[in-house]
């Protein structure tokens, strides 16, 4: 059995977006049994809440949804995880740019941003719902949700 395709999520805070992502995606992983072969972890670019929990408005919107963040735990992102990890996936231009600061010289190319999996919503970026309320939320929820299926199909194009 090969290895597993690592794939990390990261936001900013690691608190809203890349739990957000973390916990839908590693769910459709788990829907479709691909537990073994996908593995999922989620980071921040900075270290304003590490060790901390989802955000409280990410975790009560996941649950409404069927998901569960409770048990991630916030991190910053660093240059290991280039190793680590086969994808780099980032919420927004931002963080892309932040993650392209700290990645090894010639790894580029696992960066990515999470909406180019999902065209039809026609943005590259999906915003960050810390400041506003459940909308906001509930937008990024269906941003990732549409993202993650189009990831997904991706990962079993080039890796499965």
């Amino acid at each position: 059995m090969k290895d597993p395709v690592k794939i990390l999520f990261v936001c900013m805070g690691n608190i809203c977006r890349s739990p957000t992502a973390h916990g839908v995606f590693e769910t459709l992983v788990e829907k479709e049994n691909l537990s073994g072969s996908i593995q999922v972890d989620s980071a921040g670019t900075h270290a304003f809440h590490e060790g901390q929990s989802p955000d409280k408005r990410a975790q009560e919107t996941a649950s409404n949804r069927g998901y569960d963040l409770s048990a991630q735990r916030a991190r910053r992102a660093c240059e290991e995880d280039f190793e680590l990890f086969d994808l780099v996936v980032a919420m927004d231009q931002d963080n892309y740019h932040s993650l392209y600061k700290i990645c090894p010289e010639g790894m580029e190319d696992r960066i990515h941003l999470l909406m180019d999996y999902a065209p039809s919503f026609r943005t590259r970026e999906v915003p960050d719902p810390y400041y506003g309320g459940v909308a906001g939320f509930e937008r990024v929820f269906d941003m990732v949700e549409a993202a993650s299926e189009g990831l997904l199909k991706e990962i079993r194009r080039r890796y499965l």
